[in-house]
């Protein structure tokens, strides 16, 4: 694919500390993930940290790919749910055709979507935000066209018929709320499903450990 961005080797990401923006674990991050500010800020700081051992309850017990993925969500799961509303915020709503990274464009297959699908997520978005403030809906796709994810998402909000329309109902799960933790935890952990799919896509091994 034309654009298709290159992850830096493991070698480089080990073997640094650097933990701006241009160093090697952000910018794998920033594909893997979709760059965010709590992605560099909190999130590469504290993996590299990790890598480096000056996070003995943290350990990544194998130097892989998979290994720094997994890391990566075991961190998210365990920051303050704000920060964790921020880092999802990062990833493209389902339905979204401009802006879109290569590999984003690639997973929900824009072109393909009937104008129809695209206006009911639109609306299917915002329902759920309402109802998860500060949420905003992720999925893994996973080859799926977007009038399936269309119909997760109805799913998921209990939408079971043509008759729903916007303001049929007044649910929220408030921040904190255990509905609204457990939505929190999936969507990170599709996160790191898409991450790993990614790196599939990108035809990187992400078991292939990295040599001393």
């Amino acid at each position: 694919m034309a654009g298709q961005p290159i992850l830096p080797s493991l070698s480089e990401i080990y073997a640094s500390r650097d933990t701006t923006r241009d160093g090697p674990l952000a910018l794998a991050f920033a594909t893997l993930f979709e760059p965010s500010y709590p992605l560099f800020e909190f999130l590469v700081p504290t993996v590299v940290a990790t890598i480096d051992g000056a996070n003995p309850g943290s350990q990544t017990p194998r130097r892989s790919y998979n290994a720094l993925i997994d890391t990566a969500i075991y961190e998210l799961e365990k920051w303050p749910h704000g920060q964790q509303a921020s880092f999802l915020g990062g990833h493209p709503r389902i339905g979204e055709i401009k802006g879109l990274s290569a590999l984003s464009a690639s997973e929900q297959a824009a072109h393909a979507t009937p104008p129809e699908v695209l206006e009911r997520l639109v609306v299917l978005n915002e329902e759920y935000e309402r109802r998860y403030p500060g949420l905003r809906y992720i999925t893994f796709v996973n080859g799926r066209s977007r009038k399936m994810i269309m119909l997760e998402m109805e799913e998921k909000l209990g939408i079971v018929d043509d008759s729903w329309v916007k303001g049929d109902s007044e649910e929220v799960h408030e921040v904190g709320s255990g509905e609204w933790v457990s939505e929190a935890r999936r969507a990170l952990q599709d996160i790191g499903h898409i991450a790993k799919s990614r790196l599939a896509a990108l035809k990187v091994d992400g078991d292939q450990e990295v040599e001393d």
